[in-house]
């Protein structure tokens, strides 16, 4: 079972969502895109990833085409473990995070879906999951500044069958305006990017203590400051959640023996596929900590997703980017219900492949 062949594969489909145009890294998106990698096998196999993603697609893609996928087409891709400990280490020197580590989460994700194909089994009952058929999905909504604007995407929000929701605003108005339209038993968290220097951070906590917030996402600037989110999580009344830009398992250790996160946030595309995803589940679980994954993904990064909420408990919502893309990769499969639920897919591997059609449509 040796690896032939690996292809990035870059689609790009337009979406809509309930405010002015918006985006993340600088940039106004118009359509979003994601970077897909098919990996074949000789025994005819082929498993389907997802490597990060968005704005840095053109440094991933260039990351597996030229360093990661050299390193990997021959090897025998039956043991993950071992082939991903084998090209971690003499490329850890291009980087412990960034776009070799979103490479190599492609490649992994990827090969778990060969594995459970081979197993003809999802992979999380491959790995030993319990009974869970589906989880609750959050719907996590695109930056929309003005408060008008947010209560309104939050009430089509309700109206989708939501009782979870993730704004990314960084003022005050805006999360009042939230509480205010989605009332009180809805879960809303709020996810800053980190927006704010320590201080500030503390400053805004206190007034947003008001609203009811299940967890506050990133507040700090810089990402690794860990004293500066200890400050927080001493003075503040807020549960606090970070790790979409903890790069691996291991970067996870300082902030799980610090105590400061209520909510561990591996992102399964970026921190080094499912086997660092679990890697560190089992970390936040040795800790006595949830798992909340970054997840605003349409593809087998989300896919690989639920497979890991199948497998762990201690993982309570899925988040879904708050916007209705022109059309999915996998039809239904990875969408909501009307009751906010999301179906963990039960086909072997990661429960799905693409849809053909719709790759050669919006492949770019």
């Amino acid at each position: 079972m040796k690896i032939t062949a690996i292809e990035p594969i870059v689609v790009s489909i337009p979406y809509r969502h309930d405010g002015p145009p918006t985006g993340f890294g600088g940039t106004v998106w118009a359509q979003l895109n994601y970077l897909l990698v098919k990996v074949s096998t000789d025994d005819g196999l082929v498993g389907w990833g997802e490597a990060f993603g968005y704005n840095a697609i053109p440094a991933t893609r260039a990351a597996l085409e030229n360093i990661v996928g050299p390193l990997a087409l021959g090897k025998e891709a039956g043991d993950i473990l071992q082939l991903m400990e084998d090209l971690k280490r003499p490329l850890h020197i291009f980087g412990r995070n960034g776009p070799v580590m979103y490479a190599l989460s492609g490649l992994d994700i990827a090969l778990w879906d060969l594995a459970g194909k081979r197993a003809n089994l999802p992979v999380c009952q491959m790995l030993g999951a319990g009974s869970r058929r589906s989880i609750a999905a959050y719907t996590s909504l695109m930056r929309l500044h003005q408060p008008a604007t947010v209560a309104t995407a939050c009430e089509r929000a309700l109206e989708r069958g939501f009782r979870r929701l993730k704004l990314h605003e960084v003022t005050v108005p805006a999360v009042a305006a939230a509480r205010q339209a989605l009332g009180p038993d809805v879960d809303l968290m709020l996810d800053v990017n980190c927006a704010w220097p320590a201080d500030e951070a503390l400053r805004m906590a206190r007034q947003l203590e008001p609203y009811g917030l299940k967890w506050l996402e990133e507040p700090v600037w810089p990402p690794e400051d860990v004293a500066g989110m200890a400050r927080l999580q001493r003075e503040a009344r807020i549960p606090l959640a970070a790790g979409e830009n903890i790069g691996n398992a291991w970067a996870f250790q300082p902030w799980a023996e610090a105590g400061v996160l209520d909510y561990f946030q591996p992102s399964i595309t970026k921190v080094g596929g499912i086997t660092e995803f679990r890697a560190v589940a089992e970390l936040a679980s040795r800790h006595g900590r949830a798992v909340a994954p970054h997840s605003p993904y349409f593809g087998p990064g989300l896919l690989a997703t639920l497979q890991m909420a199948a497998l762990y408990p201690h993982i309570g919502g899925v988040e879904l980017f708050g916007v209705q893309l022109e059309t999915g990769l996998f039809g239904d499969v990875g969408l909501p219900g009307p009751d906010g639920q999301i179906a963990i897919p039960q086909g072997p591997g990661l429960g799905c492949d693409p849809d053909p059609a719709v790759l050669a449509r919006y492949r770019v």
